[in-house]
């Protein structure tokens, strides 16, 4: 996803934001069959959520890796006067999605509807994101936004981009207690996602 130089620098946290409100809308549409009441989609460290006998229904988008999209290296086309351009950095970001639940059952349907919402959304398309970020934002007045969220919802990343795949993947049971032991924090019920590729402009 080749970015401009204005939204270079929000192509990360624009796929975080896209893949928090695309399971947030879907949450509300389930919401008369799930019978759970409301549920919280958050994009924190998992050490940051509370857990316990206060533990409230919440899905948690936290995003644990970085890695070059090797396969989509390519080599920019020269500037005008023979100055080679920086080619896009491709990148596959890797996702833990996390169910927590208030009472029996909650977390398992929880993460059943995850694995259901993305599941049906395996390509996020300038669409989709135009619509997780600019759309919903609308409904909010600014003054209830975050800097960093309108931020994004202004900026021209949607424009920029391509179609950019999200991916189930399947970590082993040692895979996926390292993973938690280096997030320091307790185990809930997770599966995590490969998404791919983001672009990033290297240009300055």
């Amino acid at each position: 996803m080749s970015q401009t130089v204005g939204a270079a620098p929000l192509a990360i946290a624009s796929i975080t934001a896209v893949l928090r409100d695309l399971l947030a809308n879907g949450l509300i549409r389930y919401a008369s069959v799930m019978r759970l009441g409301d549920v919280n989609v958050s994009v924190l460290p998992p050490d940051r959520i509370t857990v316990g006998s206060e533990e409230p229904n919440q899905i948690n988008v936290f995003m644990y890796g970085v890695a070059p999209h090797s396969s989509l290296r390519r080599h920019a086309p020269p500037r005008p006067g023979g100055a080679t351009a920086l080619a896009p950095l491709a990148l596959d970001l890797h996702y833990l999605v996390t169910a927590y639940g208030a009472q029996d059952y909650h977390s398992e349907i929880l993460l059943g509807c995850v694995v259901h919402l993305l599941g049906s959304t395996p390509v996020l398309t300038r669409e989709i994101m135009r619509d997780a970020l600019q759309t919903s934002s609308a409904k909010h007045q600014k003054s209830s936004m975050s800097p960093a969220r309108a931020a994004l919802a202004a900026s021209d990343v949607v424009d920029a981009g391509d179609r950019i795949r999200i991916t189930q993947q399947f970590l082993s049971f040692e895979e996926m207690s390292k993973l938690w032991s280096v997030l320091q924090a307790r185990y809930r019920p997770s599966v995590t996602y490969e998404v791919s590729a983001v672009g990033v402009s290297l240009e300055g």
